[in-house]
């Protein structure tokens, strides 16, 4: 059983981005500036705001984070957006979610410009992730892909189950590992809240991805010997016996899982540290798109 490392390979993913970034400064280029919009004070969100300000400041780029108080109206959430839209300081940006309850989110994400939209929410970005055209791939599914192909995990004519059919994770992952290439060329099955008989489908699955926020949801019996496991549930769970007063856990029964597993992702220090890595690197993408537009 081999560890998917995402904290290592999430490491070697930054300090390639750090010494492209140096090349830049010697050449005397813009360096890649991203931006985070958050609204509100949810504790998580500004964590993982900060992670991603931090994570900025390791590899070189630029940042700016817009704060904005849980009273935030809906037009002045998006008069926010338009100034980032339209300054060319900025290659791309973030809105942190969730987003409180008087904003709509399908607006504010329409809102973005496709080629700021490093997140790769937009409609335009997911379609033409579909017909696989050069894109914004959104960043969890995005390093899930890294990962594999840096493990040379084998997705050719496999069958790959995913859990969950969130539009940030799930479904974009669902057409990903079914695309031409690699990672992809898999037969995909698609699972969710309302799928029947779900063991009977896990335990034909070469490839698990679990995306559902359920702790301890796939158990041993549940998959075949050797199956790779992809983990992106992240959940914290209540624990007084321990200082932080929680512990953090994902979809599976990793212990007893791990057993039976090819490849496994840990939780934490799996998918988690890879989402920020791949988010620089479509901030890096977006940086030489914008440098090539211009010239």
């Amino acid at each position: 059983m081999i560890i998917l490392d995402g904290k290592k390979t999430s490491n070697d993913i930054k300090d390639e981005i750090t010494n492209t970034v140096q090349k830049m400064k010697k050449n005397g280029e813009k360096v890649p500036h991203l931006a985070a919009v958050i609204v509100g004070n949810d504790g998580a969100s500004l964590t993982y705001v900060g992670s991603k300000v931090r994570a900025c400041e390791r590899v070189g780029f630029e940042s700016t984070m817009v704060r904005l108080p849980n009273t935030t109206s809906e037009t002045e959430l998006l008069a926010e957006i338009k100034k980032l839209n339209d300054n060319p300081e900025i290659d791309g940006f973030i809105v942190q979610l969730p987003l409180p309850k008087q904003i709509d989110t399908q607006k504010v994400l329409m809102a973005v410009d496709p080629d700021k939209d490093v997140d790769g929410f937009h409609p335009t970005n997911f379609g033409r992730m579909a017909l696989d055209m050069s894109t914004f791939i959104p960043a969890t599914p995005f390093g899930i892909l890294e990962l594999m192909d840096r493990y040379g995990v084998e997705t050719q004519g496999k069958h790959t189950v995913v859990i969950g059919r969130s539009h940030i994770v799930g479904r974009p992952m669902s057409i990903l590992m079914g695309r031409k290439g690699f990672p992809g060329n898999s037969t995909v099955t698609l699972t969710h809240s309302h799928t029947k008989n779900i063991t009977q489908i896990t335990s034909q699955a070469d490839i698990i991805i679990t995306a559902l926020g359920v702790p301890g949801f796939l158990k041993a019996e549940m998959v075949k010997d050797d199956v790779v496991i992809i983990d992106v549930g992240i959940t914290r769970v209540p624990d007084e016996s321990r200082e932080r007063g929680y512990y953090i856990t994902g979809d599976v029964d990793f212990e007893n899982v791990s057993k039976k597993a090819s490849y496994i992702t840990p939780v934490p220090g799996g998918v988690g540290p890879m989402t920020i890595a791949m988010l620089l690197k479509n901030t890096l993408l977006a940086r030489e798109r914008h440098r090539a537009a211009n010239k």
